[in-house]
């Protein structure tokens, strides 16, 4: 007795082959498997582009927080001034608590901070900022405002002025050299009250951090000019904490807590941008399932194709059958079939949406110019440019996804075609 040919033989490829690229008028389907292939190409390009913009606009934000705002910041309970009955939560003994701070493993930096909001004067422009005194050499490591590329001025002069953002500089119309003033109500004290502090600072540093709604607002002043413009001299508003591990830095709460003494608290960035990041969450999790169905939309036309197939083909089925080829054989024709297109779709649609994530600042420049610009408003999605970052784990889960509902879809109309009757098939040919 003659064995019985091994799954997948070379014949059923051939055969399976030859039914993909005949043509109607052979009783082929050959248009139908290019809508189905069309589709799932699109299908998974877009479930590519969107989880590679999906991964790149959290990447950006994170990296824009992490870059330009302290990993944790570390500050006052508050102490009850028993004359006025105030709680003050300043900090007089902040070199010790920074000196504490820096002494935790994993941290790389403890810087003291003054913080205030004040009006920004230059010509016959105005704009709220937020002062951030800080000294230089904290101030040098800030990696989104120190950065060369995107920053202009002297840093090594920031003694002797002031760092404003480009979004500051843009609503002032000031740059590198010019002078600017800044205005607080809570100023000079004098026996007739309080009167407006009004000082001039030369702009000696303009950067970018990336983020629009910091550029927007934020200036540096030297730690001790912040003090004394602020009427807080020996004292600090906050500590500013760097960590070497970011996306940690909740374990080392409990840490930072015991190194800054009892009336410390803490505040990190994810507990800053939890809320944020958490929308962006749900947001990518039904994005995924919208796009998974649209994936499943575009398997389901090879099944609607290979229907017709079999419709077409059953006279060869019959033949087949009655030459010895059993059901598993036919079974394995018709699910290559239909697998082969998957498989050639999701390959070109991987193809596409990879392309679409390394080229994807020319081709929103493209889409920009055609539109008339103003496709992209910073002030509303807070980065300046569309981001992408292509991530092997997001490529394999498209290409999973694709794949697998390519095949289940398939074995239903190859069942259906192993199970037919070989003398129905043939009863009216």
């Amino acid at each position: 007795m003659a064995a019985s040919p091994a799954p997948f033989a070379p014949f059923e490829w051939m055969i399976a082959w030859r039914y993909l690229r005949a043509k109607r008028a052979e009783g082929g389907v050959s248009t139908m498997t290019w809508i189905s292939l069309i589709g799932i190409t699109l299908a998974v390009f877009a479930l590519i582009a969107t989880l590679s913009v999906r991964s790149g606009f959290r990447a950006e934000f994170v990296d824009t927080i992490l870059g330009a705002n302290a990993h944790v910041t570390v500050y006052s309970a508050g102490i009850v001034d028993q004359e006025t009955g105030r709680v003050s939560r300043t900090i007089e003994d902040f070199d010790t608590w920074a000196e504490n701070l820096r002494d935790v493993d994993g941290v790389t930096r403890a810087a003291p901070l003054i913080k205030g909001q004040v009006m920004a004067s230059a010509g016959n422009r105005n704009a709220g900022v937020q002062v951030f005194g800080i000294r230089a050499v904290d101030l040098a490591g800030l990696p989104r405002i120190v950065d060369p590329a995107t920053a202009q001025g002297d840093l090594s002069r920031f003694d002797e002025g002031i760092a404003i953002g480009s979004g500051v500089a843009r609503e002032l119309g000031v740059t590198v050299g010019d002078r600017i003033r800044l205005i607080s109500p809570n100023g000079v004290k004098t026996a007739f009250g309080t009167s407006p502090r009004v000082n001039a600072y030369d702009v000696v540093h303009v950067f970018s951090a990336g983020r629009y709604d910091i550029d927007r607002v934020r200036v540096y002043l030297p730690f001790a000019e912040a003090q004394s413009f602020f009427n807080k001299e020996g004292v600090a508003d906050e500590l500013e904490v760097m960590v070497e591990d970011a996306e940690a830095v909740d374990d080392m709460a409990v840490d930072l807590l015991r190194a800054a003494g009892d009336r410390a608290q803490v505040w990190t960035w994810r507990d800053a941008s939890g809320g944020f990041l958490r929308a962006l969450e749900v947001e990518d999790n039904v994005m995924f399932v919208i796009l998974s169905i649209l994936v499943l939309i575009a398997a389901m036309n090879i099944t609607s194709g290979l229907i017709m197939l079999v419709k077409n083909k059953g006279r060869d089925i019959g033949i087949l059958r009655t030459m010895g080829l059993t059901e598993g054989s036919i079974l394995r024709v018709f699910f290559i079939c239909g697998a082969f297109t998957g498989i050639i779709g999701t390959a070109m649609g991987v193809v596409l949406g990879c392309l679409f994530a390394i080229y994807i600042d020319p081709i929103f420049s493209l889409v920009n110019y055609v539109s008339g610009g103003g496709v992209w408003d910073p002030s509303i999605r807070g980065i300046y440019a569309l981001p992408a970052k292509l991530q092997l784990w997001d490529v394999l889960s498209a290409v999973a996804l694709s794949l697998s509902l390519s095949f289940v879809v398939t074995i239903f109309p190859a069942r259906r075609a192993a199970r037919m009757n070989p003398v129905e098939a043939l009863r009216y040919e």
